[in-house]
């Protein structure tokens, strides 16, 4: 039987050297690209991975999580086929005609790869030291993303891996009480990553909740995101209590940025959820509560100071402008784009949760924690490719819009107007009582 190291090794074994490149080679040679993606879609059934694969999905969907497999609203049931290959499939239909894209098959082969690393990701804790088999991840996901594939950017750590595997509609939601107790185990950079992609991609669905699904009603939206309120509280909680331990640190304000912007994030979802009376979602979630309150209110008039280097401004990429129903559709509809494209977004998910830029108009990464707001992204010169890339999202959402209360509305939204409004009601709400 094989345990959580041994699948770290087939799957190192998978993305290690030439190998995912001698088989892009090989399903390239046939024509047209129909035929290339059914060889590869052949493959990709046959389950590669087969000493661990489905045990492992077996196994996490007993717990409540569907990693591999999307939900079918039409047939109101989990769908049959994985989503890379449902992916795949929608390719074929759009290109299959065409002579065969080996950037294309690369870019599908990868995402493939990048589900089978979030389904192992929940299983971190199995075997062996959870935080020790998070950091064995991120180095399979260094690979992942290096020069042996696509040069697709996905995420930028295992903790990330997290939240894509479980931002799928589950139709009982059982099994994010049990992951959050959990992920409370990992040690603090663990938890600090955890925190800050949640936070932010937290922050993201629930005002895409607010506009579309309820109307803007708050208590709607509270009401019926019991599962998701704990794990925001908690997001706040350890980005709040990171926050502190930078400025005991002596951390500045740059170092502390990708923190306070997570913070900012979290709470314009619905501010007085959390400094203000709690709601019946926080019921379970006390403790978190009072921490995050308790720190944030000793030190208000600095973080809403420093909340200010996060207010969106025009022209500039801000992820308060940025709303989506799940983050698993974020990154599907970038990989459908660049398999259409037949070229890679050099943006992570992560990036777009950030409106961080460091020196050279470079790309801050989220969750790259004390580090402050410079990251790897860009080149002197270039531009900033997220409001792009969003914006081209939301143009696949509208075309393909999903139907909420009766009309059809598209699930990824950027709109800086809603940007500028979710930051200045968040700061009315903050403001002390008279």
């Amino acid at each position: 039987m094989t345990d959580f190291s041994d699948a770290c090794a087939l799957v190192e074994r998978a993305l290690g050297g030439s190998t995912r490149q001698h088989l892009v080679q090989d399903l390239a040679r046939s024509q047209p690209f129909a035929r290339a993606l059914a060889r590869l879609r052949e493959h990709l059934r046959a389950n590669t991975f087969e000493p661990f694969l489905d045990r492992f999905d077996h196994r996490t969907r007993q717990e409540g999580f569907h990693v591999l497999h999307d939900w079918d609203g039409k047939a109101d049931r989990v769908a049959d086929d994985t989503i890379p290959v449902n992916v795949l499939d929608y390719v074929a239909l759009q290109r299959g005609r065409e002579s065969t894209d080996a950037r294309a098959l690369a870019l599908l082969l990868d995402y493939y790869d990048f589900h089978v690393l979030q389904l192992l990701a929940l299983r971190a804790w199995d075997d062996g030291d959870a935080d020790a088999n998070l950091d064995r991840l991120d180095r399979l996901l260094e690979a992942l993303q290096g020069a042996g594939g696509s040069r697709q950017r996905f995420v930028t750590n295992a903790a990330t891996l997290v939240l894509i595997a479980t931002s799928h509609f589950e139709a009982v939601e059982r099994g994010y009480d049990r992951l959050l107790r959990r992920v409370k185990t990992l040690n603090r950079a663990h938890r600090t990553q955890v925190a800050v992609g949640h936070a932010s991609s937290m922050g993201c669905h629930l005002r895409f909740g607010f506009e579309a699904t309820y109307a803007r009603d708050t208590l709607q939206m509270r009401d019926d995101n019991v599962a998701d309120y704990p794990w925001l509280c908690f997001a706040l909680a350890a980005a709040m209590e990171e926050y502190v331990r930078l400025r005991e640190a002596g951390a500045d304000a740059g170092a502390r940025a990708p923190i306070v912007e997570a913070i900012v994030n979290g709470l314009s979802a619905d501010t007085r959820a959390f400094v203000g009376e709690p709601p019946a979602s926080l019921s379970a979630a006390g403790a978190d509560r009072a921490a995050f309150r308790d720190r944030f209110l000793a030190h208000r008039g600095d973080l809403v100071a420093e909340f200010e280097r996060h207010r969106p401004r025009d022209g500039v990429y801000s992820p308060l402008s940025f709303f989506f129903n799940f983050s698993h559709n974020v990154v599907k509809g970038t990989i459908v784009d660049a398999a259409l494209r037949g070229a890679p977004w050099n943006v992570a998910f992560n990036d777009l949760l950030t409106g961080g830029v460091g020196k050279a108009g470079r790309v801050g990464q989220a969750g790259q924690v004390g580090q402050g707001t410079e990251g790897a992204e860009g080149t002197e010169g270039e531009s900033d490719p997220r409001e792009p890339l969003a914006r081209t999202l939301m143009e696949y959402a509208r075309a393909n819009p999903d139907r909420i209360r009766g009309q059809l509305m598209p699930v990824i939204v950027y709109d800086p107007r809603a940007g500028h409004r979710a930051f200045r009601v968040m700061l009315e709400k903050l403001a002390p009582s008279p």
